[in-house]
This record gives C-alpha cells, sequence and structure tokens, in this order.
C-alpha cells in the first residue's frame, strides 16, 4: 500500500487507547499473534477509509507497574512503572509487523529511548506521519513513572489535535458497575466529564479525565472486540458511550 500525503485536505484523525487485553484472548496474559492480527485487521480498515489514526500502547498483558510493585517489595515503584513502559512497546513491535504484514505503512515511536527499533516520539514528526497516511503507534506512556497509559492517550490526543479520543475495552461501553459481576448495571450511552468523576466511575484514571474535561477533548468507550465497531467509531458513530461536556439528562 503506498503512502498518500493528506497535506491541504481535512481528515478525520482519531486516537485509540488499546490496553494489554487487545494482545490476548479474555483471561490470558502474553502475546498472542491471533489476537494481534484481528485488531491489526480492523486497524489496516480503518487507515485504508481515509482517517488518521494514532495509538497509545498498553502493556497490561505483559504488566503492570502498579501490580507488579505491590507483589515484589524488592521492586522501587519507579522501577516497576519503568518496567511497564517497556511491556508497551514490546506490544508495539508486535502490532507494527501485523498491521504492515497487511500492508498498511506504521511508524513505531516511543518515549522511552530504544533507537535500535523504535522512532523517539516527537510531536511534529508524529503529525507529519498521520498526514502522510501512516498510522503511528506510541509506546512508553508519556515517558514518566506514575502517570499511567491513559493519561498519556488523553496528553497524544490534544497534542496530535484528534477530532475523538476512542478507549477500547472489552465491554459495550460504560457501566454504573461491572457488568459482568452485576447483571443490573446501567450503561450510560452519554455522559459528562462531571459525571465520570463524581460517580467515580472507572473509566480512565481522573488526570486523563481532567485533561479531556479542560479542553474538551471528547472520549467514546466502546468494545473493540464486536467486528466492524473500530471502524465505526473512527468514522464518528455514536457506538458505547460517549463523554463530553454535555450532560447524560441533555
Amino acid at each position: 500500500m503506498e503512502e498518500n500525503s493528506a497535506a491541504g485536505t481535512s481528515r478525520r484523525r482519531i486516537v485509540l487507547k488499546i490496553s494489554g487485553e487487545g494482545f490476548c484472548p479474555a483471561h490470558e496474559r502474553g502475546i498472542v499473534m491471533d489476537s494481534v492480527n484481528r485488531l491489526a485487521s480492523q486497524i489496516a480498515e480503518v487507515a485504508a477509509s481515509g482517517v488518521e489514526m494514532a495509538i497509545v500502547m498498553g502493556g497490561g498483558n505483559i504488566l503492570r507497574g502498579a501490580a507488579f510493585k505491590a507483589a515484589n517489595s524488592s521492586i522501587q515503584e519507579a522501577t516497576a512503572h519503568y518496567m511497564g513502559m517497556l511491556a508497551t512497546l514490546i506490544n508495539g513491535l508486535a502490532l507494527q509487523d501485523a498491521i504492515e504484514a497487511l500492508g498498511q505503512p506504521t511508524r513505531l515511536m516511543t518515549t522511552v529511548k530504544a533507537d535500535t527499533v523504535a522512532e523517539p516520539y516527537i510531536r511534529r514528526r508524529a503529525d507529519h506521519h498521520l498526514e502522510k497516511g501512516r498510522v503511528v503507534i506510541i509506546a512508553g506512556g508519556t515517558g514518566l513513572p506514575f502517570v499511567t497509559t491513559d493519561t498519556a492517550a488523553a496528553q497524544r490526543a490534544l497534542e496530535l489535535r484528534a477530532d475523538i479520543l476512542l478507549k477500547a475495552t472489552k465491554v459495550d461501553g460504560v457501566y454504573s458497575d461491572d457488568p459482568v459481576k452485576n447483571p443490573e448495571a446501567v450503561f450510560y450511552d452519554h455522559l459528562s466529564y462531571d459525571e465520570v468523576s463524581h460517580q467515580h466511575l472507572k473509566v480512565m484514571d481522573q488526570e486523563a479525565i481532567a485533561k479531556c474535561a479542560e479542553h474538551s477533548m471528547p472520549v467514546m468507550v466502546f468494545n473493540f472486540r464486536t467486528e466492524g465497531n473500530l471502524l465505526r467509531a473512527a468514522q464518528g458513530e455514536h457506538i458505547g458511550t460517549i463523554i463530553s461536556d454535555r450532560a447524560s439528562a441533555e
């Protein structure tokens, strides 16, 4: 697939936050290429539709820094977070090859220095890659410990001037409680940033929500395991839950 410049045109741009659960079946860990290839196929489909896409990687399928620290007293917490950043880079390498095997050009960028396998994340360079039609995969979170990849995704959505931040999950959107454990959990079609914060809904961490709220960056939470959902979300269709300035009661 040839790379096409989008210079001079107005194209939809999204940032997708994909957690480690996208790299393996439910209740499993590690990298399972069948799962990665299904994800890559959806991403290539979005890119082929003309949507510019940057992807912020999670790494929980390999290691979650906070959980690893809790289970290993000899590891400093900052060290555990850096280990988690490296896990996102491992996922990024797997996803890059899977996407490019489908003919879609990519660039893997990282906030943690790893020059032999990825470009350093530089906003203007990422912007250029997106304009050229390349899928940009961003690993390493913010490059700092004690900051989640959700907050990194909010940061990238803002600085890359995305139209929306897409949060890919294994459920259909945001519920009042865990729908797997509580069949009475209420599904929310639309939420305001304040409602997410005041109800302590486990969508994204509070810092990420606050960043989006401050700059009116809409967030869509949806089930990426449902075939076709990523393309529909990327093209602007309302699926799952929208989080924005507008309250749910409106």
